[in-house]
C-alpha cells in the first residue's frame, strides 16, 4: 500500500510561533507541537479555556485501547487469516505506513488581540480533520483485510473442492486396482486348476499305461510259466516213462542174472566139494613129510599181509585224492584265504555262543535293530551316511558286546542280498564305512558271503555220481536251499547267486572319500584272474561272472586300461567259446548278454546306482534281475 500524504498550508508566523520550523514533521512531531501550542496559549491566556488540555494528547484505538503516539502506521498481512467465528485476525509481515507532514494552507492565526479565541478552534478544527483521515484509513484496511479473507475462503474452498476431486479420483483408482488385483486372482486360480487338472491327466494316463505294461508282462510271464511248467511236466513223464522201462528192463536182467548166478553157483559148489576132496587126500599122503614146509608158507603169507594191505590204502588215498582235484575247481590261493575267514567266522560264533550261555541278557534285540537299519538303506547318500554311523554306534554299545554285533552285521548285511528293494552299491557304501573303523569285520562279512555263494571264493565243484549220493545232495553242497523237504529251483538259484555277486562286486570296486576300503579293486582283480585260470564256462559260472562285471567292469576299466583289456579278450576267445562248444540252448541267453557286454563296451559306461543321490528323491523301486531269460527255466540237467 503506498503512503498518504496530506498536505496543510499554514502561515510561517502566528503571534511569534514559527509553524514549520521543521520541512518535514511527523506525525508526532506535529502532536507535540500542538501540545506545545496549547501549553502557550494557556499560559497567555488569563481566562481559563473550556477546552483547555492538562496532559498531552493520546490516541485511543477502535476499542479503547491507547495508542501510541507515534506516527500513524498501517500494516498489510501477506499471510492466511483463520477466523473460526468471523472476527480474529492474524496479521504478519506489515509494512509500515508513515504519514507525511501537514502544510497547513486553509488555516492561519490572526495576530490583532481581538481573536484570541480563534487559534483555538482552528486547533479543534486541526484535531477532527485528523480524525477523518484517521477514520478513512482503517475504512480502508478494514475493506483490505474483508477482501483477503474473501480471497482467503475463495482459496480454501477451491483447495477443498480440489482435494475432494483428488480424493474421489484415488479412491475410484484405488477401486480399479483391487477389481483388476481380483480378476488377476481369479484368471491364475483358473489356471492352476487348468494346470493341475493337466497333471493330474497325465500322472493318470502315465499310471495307466505303467500299468498295463505291468498286466502285459504278468500275461506274459504267466504264459511263460505255464509253458514251462507244461513242459516240466512233458519231461517228468517221459522220464517217469524211461525210468520205468529201465526199472523193468533192469529187473528182467537182473533175474537172468540171479538164475545164471545160480547156476554158477551151482557149478562152483561142486568144482569146489571136488577140489576140496582132491586137497585133502593130498594133505593126508604129504601130512608127515612137509610139516616143516608147510609152517614156513603161514609165515610168508603173514609178511607179505601188510605191505599188501598198505598198498591198497595208498592206492585208495590216491584215488580218492585225484578224485577231489577233479571235483573242486579253485585256484589254491583262493582256498586258502576262504578257510581263514570261514576259521575265523567260526571262532566268532565259538566265542559269542560261550557270552550267550554266561550272560542272562538276550541280544536278539540289537539283532533286530541291524537288520531293520540294513533293509532301510537306499542309493542316499545321506541315508547311507545316516545308517553307517547307527551301525558304528552298535558296535560301540557297552550292553552288547562287540563280537556279537559284527556278527549280526555280517548276517544281516549278506542275507539282505536276497530282499527285492536290496540295493548293491549303497550296502556296499555303508559296509566300507563300517569296516574302514572296524577292519576284523570285513573278514566276517566275506565269510559269511563265501557260505551264501562259492562262486565268491571263486571256486566251483562238478558233479560226479561216485561222490554224491545224488543231484539233490550235489545242489546242496553248491548252495541249493532246501524248504520243507523240497529243494529250490535252479531259477531261483541263479538269481540268488546273482545277487551275491553283484553284492561282492559292488564291494570291490567301492572308493569312499576319507575311508579305506580294505577289500578294494585290488582283491576285485585278484578273484577275476583266479576265476578265469581255474574255473570251467558252464551257467553257474557265466552267471556270476556277467554279474561281476556289470558291478565292477567300470572301475576295474578306469584303473587297469590295457591288462583289463587282455582280461576282456581272453574271455571272449575262451570263456565264450568254451560256453558256445557245448552248444546247450539253456546257455544261449548267458552268452549273448555277456558277448554283448564285450562288443558293445558296457564297461566304458558307469552302471546306474554307483553314484549315490544326494536328494531325497532317490529311487526305492525294487530291482529286476537281470535273468529271466530262457536258461532260468532249465532242468537240473547241469553238472
Amino acid at each position: 500500500m503506498e503512503a498518504v500524504k496530506l498536505e496543510i498550508r499554514c502561515p510561517q508566523m502566528v503571534n511569534g510561533i514559527g509553524l514549520e520550523p521543521d520541512p518535514d514533521w511527523s506525525f508526532k512531531s506535529l502532536l507535540l507541537e500542538l501540545d506545545s501550542l496549547e501549553k502557550k496559549l494557556n499560559l497567555s491566556s488569563s481566562v481559563s479555556l473550556p477546552f483547555a488540555k492538562t496532559k498531552s494528547r493520546e490516541i485511543y484505538g477502535e476499542k479503547g485501547t491507547k495508542r501510541s503516539s507515534n506516527a500513524f502506521v498501517m500494516r498489510v498481512s501477506d499471510e492466511e487469516f483463520e477466523d473460526s467465528e468471523g472476527e480474529n485476525e492474524k496479521v504478519r509481515d506489515r509494512d509500515l505506513v508513515k504519514a507525511a507532514r501537514f502544510n497547513c494552507n486553509e488555516f492561519y492565526f490572526s495576530s490583532d488581540d481581538d481573536s484570541d479565541d480563534q487559534p483555538c478552534l482552528d486547533v479543534q478544527t486541526l484535531m477532527n480533520e485528523v480524525g477523518l483521515v484517521e477514520s478513512a484509513l482503517y475504512e480502508l484496511t478494514h475493506e483490505h483485510q474483508l477482501g483477503v479473507k474473501e480471497e482467503i475462503r475463495n482459496t480454501i474452498s477451491a483447495l477443498e473442492t480440489d482435494l475432494m476431486n483428488e480424493s474421489e479420483k484415488s479412491s475410484s483408482a484405488h477401486t480399479k486396482v483391487e477389481k483388476y488385483r481380483e480378476a488377476r486372482r481369479e484368471v491364475e486360480r483358473k489356471f492352476d486348476v487348468q494346470y493341475q487338472r493337466r497333471v493330474a491327466e497325465g500322472l493318470d494316463n502315465h499310471l495307466t499305461a505303467v500299468q498295463r505294461d505291468h498286466e502285459l508282462k504278468s500275461q506274459i510271464e504267466e504264459r511263460k510259466i505255464r509253458s514251462d511248467a507244461a513242459h516240466e511236466e512233458a519231461k517228468r513223464r517221459e522220464k517217469a516213462l524211461q525210468e520205468e522201462r529201465l526199472r523193468q528192463e533192469k529187473a528182467k536182467a537182473e533175474a537172468e542174472l540171479q538164475a545164471k548166478l545160480k547156476a554158477e553157483e551151482a557149478n562152483r559148489a561142486a568144482l569146489e566139494a571136488e577140489r576140496i576132496a582132491a586137497k585133502e587126500a593130498a594133505e593126508k599122503e604129504a601130512a608127515k613129510s612137509s610139516k616143516a614146509n608147510t609152517s614156513e608158507v603161514p609165515q610168508t603169507e603173514a609178511s607179505g599181509g601188510p605191505n599188501a594191505t598198505s598198498s591198497r590204502v595208498e592206492n585208495d588215498k590216491t584215488n580218492k585224492s585225484e578224485l577231489a582235484g577233479n571235483m573242486l575247481r579253485a585256484a589254491e590261493s583262493a582256498l586258502k584265504l576262504e578257510r581263514e575267514r570261514l576259521q575265523k567266522l567260526k571262532e566268532l560264533e565259538e566265542i559269542n555262543q560261550s557270552l550267550r550261555s554266561s550272560s542272562n541278557q538276550n541280544f536278539d534285540r540289537t539283532g533286530r535293530l541291524i537288520g531293520r537299519l540294513i533293509r532301510q538303506i537306499s542309493g542316499n547318500k545321506d541315508k547311507v551316511s545316516t545308517q553307517a554311523s547307527e551301525l558304528v554306534k552298535i558296535f560301540n554299545n557297552p550292553h552288547c558286546p562287540q563280537t556279537i554285533s559284527i556278527a549280526y552285521f555280517a548276517q544281516k548285511v549278506v542275507s539282505n542280498c536276497e530282499s527285492p528293494s536290496h540295493s548293491a552299491f549303497a550296502c556296499a557304501h555303508v559296509i566300507v564305512l563300517v569296516t574302514s573303523q572296524f577292519p576284523q569285520a570285513m573278514d566276517l562279512v566275506l565269510a559269511e558271503i563265501h557260505r551264501a555263494c562259492i562262486y565268491t571264493v571263486p571256486k566251483h565243484i562238478s558233479y560226479t555220481k561216485s561222490a554224491f549220493e545224488s543231484k539233490e545232495a550235489y545242489w546242496k553242497v553248491i548252495g541249493y536251499k532246501e524248504d520243507d523237504g523240497k529243494i529250490e529251483s535252479t531259477t531261483d538259484y541263479l538269481v540268488r547267486l546273482e545277487s551275491y555277486m553283484k553284492l561282492y562286486g559292488a564291494l570291490v570296486q567301492t572308493e569312499v572319500a576319507g575311508c579305506q576300503n580294505v577289500h578294494g579293486l585290488k582283491e576285485g582283480w585278484a578273484w577275476l584272474a583266479r576265476f578265469l585260470n581255474a574255473l570251467p564256462a558252464n551257467m553257474y559260472t557265466a552267471v556270476a561272472l556277467y554279474a561281476f562285471l556289470q558291478m565292477a567292469g567300470f572301475a576295474l576299466f578306469r584303473k587297469y586300461r590295457s591288462q583289463f583289456m587282455k582280461m576282456l579278450n581272453f574271455i571272449s576267445e575262451n570263456f565264450l567259446n568254451a560256453l558256445r562248444s557245448q552248444d546247450d540252448p539253456d546257455l544261449r541267453p548267458i552268452t549273448s548278454k555277456i558277448q554283448c557286454y564285450l562288443e558293445d563296451k558296457l564297461f566304458l559306461q558307469e552302471p546306474e546306482g554307483r553314484t549315490l543321490h544326494s536328494s531325497l528323491l532317490s529311487n526305492n523301486m525294487a530291482p529286476e534281475s537281470d535273468y529271466h531269460g530262457p536258461y532260468h527255466q532249465q532242468s537240473r540237467h547241469f553238472y
